[in-house]
């Protein structure tokens, strides 16, 4: 079950404070919905900060004694692809990554006197295959005859369609000395090497912040 569906105010607390960007990005990405890779990444870099590879978008809402993180990663920055495994070995890395972020203690590590206890995790990707839609579009373009050569290029194809790989992981704590929470240190680039920059967007009852953690400076202050 999605944290959402259990913290609602806390949910539209963070949506209409922070992820405007996201639905504004994803409106654009059905703009461009029909442009080619390359034309794609270029407008993904202009319209669609969060998955610009390299840099994941962390936010961050305190709501009473409840804290909630929401990760939006790149699948190239957790796996190193950003498409359906294609092999045992890929099936093994994405099977790895995914029990990595259900575990948020590994992810995060929050000042013991805040007293925070780890409630709910919910991890989901879209690192699926979609050969069946993806084939039935290719069919009007390409004889069959090139099947094999799309399926091969199934990421390629996905991504050309708007639909980025991407991670998403949510997080819930209950932590009784909230007022305590002065500070939220990161692992993340310790497990997934490929980022380079996690963008943080906090709110609480302190304010909004926003700060850029990289693996030489992994800690922001709250």
């Amino acid at each position: 079950m999605s944290i959402c569906n259990k913290k609602t105010l806390l949910c539209l607390a963070v949506s209409g404070s922070l992820f405007s960007v996201s639905y504004v990005a994803n409106a654009n990405d059905h703009h461009d919905h029909n442009h080619h890779d390359g034309e794609h990444h270029e407008s993904e870099h202009r319209h669609h900060d969060a998955h610009v590879h390299g840099v994941v978008e962390t936010n961050i809402a305190q709501d009473g004694d409840h804290l909630l993180f929401e990760i939006t990663a790149p699948g190239a920055d957790v796996v190193g692809f950003e498409h359906a495994p294609k092999d045992d070995a890929q099936k093994q890395v994405l099977a790895n990554a995914v029990k990595t972020l259900n575990n948020p203690n590994l992810i995060f590590t929050l000042p013991e006197n805040a007293k925070c206890t780890f409630e709910e995790a919910h991890v989901s990707h879209n690192l699926v295959n979609h050969n069946d839609h993806d084939e039935h579009e290719h069919e009007h373009d390409h004889d069959h005859d090139h099947d094999h050569d799309h399926d091969h290029h199934d990421g390629e194809h996905h991504k050309g369609h708007g639909k980025h790989g991407e991670f998403s992981a949510q997080y819930e704590y209950h932590c009784e000395a909230i007022s305590n929470l002065d500070q939220i240190e990161t692992q993340w680039f310790t497990h997934f090497p490929h980022t380079h920059k996690m963008t943080i967007q906090y709110l609480g009852d302190a304010g909004q912040k926003a700060a850029s953690l990289t693996p030489k400076s992994s800690i922001i202050t709250l």
